[in-house]
């Protein structure tokens, strides 16, 4: 499988991760057309300046909010901190003395909350697994400052420039993951950076609370200057994504290496290295099914506790219609999930379902195809296709559902069409015709 290897020597942010995948290869263009199916075109733009860091040439991501010429990113609840999208030096200066940078865009509403933001990646046309790895990543950075700050998660709010900032940084760390077919993601020990920062609660020290807060499990140190060098985002995307190895696995063949830049200028490069290569490691982890029959529930609410258990991890939902005892009419809910998120998908199903029992049933075998991802052009536009592939021969092959749908309405033509011709495309493409 596909896998990268983050190399956090010196910190790791939001901009730094996506510098890395465009000088991998992620095409910007593909970049921004995608956040453009949850973020408006005139709310951003990306700005991508080639650098030399310490004689190490990197790119540098900067995000331009509508009205706004340059800014220092927004975190939950905290006014200063992160420097995923640095500003420019005068703003830097304004920093560190402690003035205020709490500018507003030209927008209808001042924050979003997460609720408001799953739903805007739920409702949009993105794939699947990015949408998937996206929640997982803003629900991981919302958790740690609702529990920071004493609200409940779905309560916790993004400032609208953070928001959208932080939005085009996991969003677009999600996309790129999904557009180089990226399985695995490995990281190292974090660095931190030391010192203190000012944030709209005061002074803070670094790592600020919600990077500790993100990076329980994961080894972190503080080196060199007293820089704030990993944020709340970039620590995010390591505890929804990342497995901490010491150094490179063993069964890690790296094939490319890429930097991304952040803002400072050190002694040592502020970049973040990945590497990227082919990871021969043992896919399978321990899977199980969570089973419960449910006679008094609201056929209404099965749709909420599907998206709930889908976004805490669950990697499939279903129901089947049962007869209970008494031949009473029921559903049998059932979950597939890995050891990962056994526990927090059992426990959704005690607080939204009416069960008061659940079984926990191992999968003592599974088979599974292997799957890969690909984009082909159709007289209609760009779909997605996944393509299944079992003992060295390909089994499957399917066109990507919210593609075709988005492009038969946009081109007013019928959505069957537009699925024909991808799968037309993608089987000329692998000689299957």
């Amino acid at each position: 499988m596909n896998a990268i290897y983050l190399d956090c020597f010196s910190g790791i942010s939001g901009n730094m991760l996506l510098g890395a995948f465009l000088q991998a290869g992620v095409p910007l263009e593909y970049l921004e057309a995608e956040l453009h199916k949850v973020i408006p075109p005139e709310e951003f733009r990306i700005q991508v300046t080639t650098v030399s860091k310490n004689g190490i040439q990197a790119e540098y991501v900067e995000v331009k909010i509508s009205g706004q010429a340059s800014f220092r990113p927004l975190t939950p609840h905290c006014h200063d901190h992160g420097h995923e999208h640095e500003q420019d030096h005068d703003h830097a200066d304004k920093h560190d003395h402690g003035q205020d940078h709490d500018h507003e865009a030209p927008h209808s509403h001042a924050h979003r909350t997460l609720a408001s933001i799953r739903r805007m990646i739920v409702d949009s046309a993105l794939g699947d697994r990015v949408k998937k790895r996206s929640i997982a990543i803003f629900t991981c950075l919302a958790e740690a400052e609702g529990k920071i700050h004493g609200r409940p998660v779905d309560e916790v709010h993004f400032h609208e420039v953070g928001a959208t900032d932080s939005i085009v940084d996991i969003v677009g760390t999600a996309l790129a993951l999904e557009y180089l077919e990226i399985d695995k993601v490995f990281v190292s020990r974090v660095n931190t950076g030391s010192g203190l920062v000012e944030c709209a609660h005061g002074t803070m020290m670094v790592p600020a609370p919600a990077t500790a807060e993100l990076l329980r499990g994961v080894p972190f140190y503080h080196r060199g200057e007293e820089k704030e060098l990993t944020t709340p985002t970039g620590a995010a995307v390591i505890h929804a994504l990342g497995e901490f190895a010491e150094n490179l696995p063993t069964d890690f063949q790296p094939e490319k290496i890429a930097y991304g830049a952040g803002y400072w200028e050190l002694r040592a490069p502020n970049v973040l290295r990945v590497y990227f290569g082919e990871y021969q490691g043992r896919r399978e982890q321990r899977r199980y099914v969570l089973e419960t029959n449910i006679d008094d529930m609201n056929p209404q609410d099965y749709g909420y506790v599907y998206e709930r258990l889908l976004e805490a991890g669950a990697l499939d939902v279903w129901t089947t219609p049962v007869f209970m005892k008494k031949n009473r009419p029921a559903v049998a809910l059932s979950v597939l999930v890995d050891e990962e998120h056994k526990e927090i998908c059992g426990d959704i199903i005690f607080q939204e379902t009416t069960s008061i029992g659940l079984r926990v049933v191992p999968v003592e075998q599974r088979r599974e195809a292997m799957r890969r991802t690909a984009r082909v052009g159709t007289p209609y536009g760009e779909v997605s296709c996944k393509i299944s592939a079992y003992k060295g021969q390909i089994v499957s092959l399917s066109a990507e559902y919210e593609d075709c749908r988005r492009i038969a309405r946009e081109q007013g033509v019928p959505l069957k069409k537009v699925r024909q011709a991808a799968l037309a495309e993608l089987s000329r493409r692998l000689g299957e015709e």
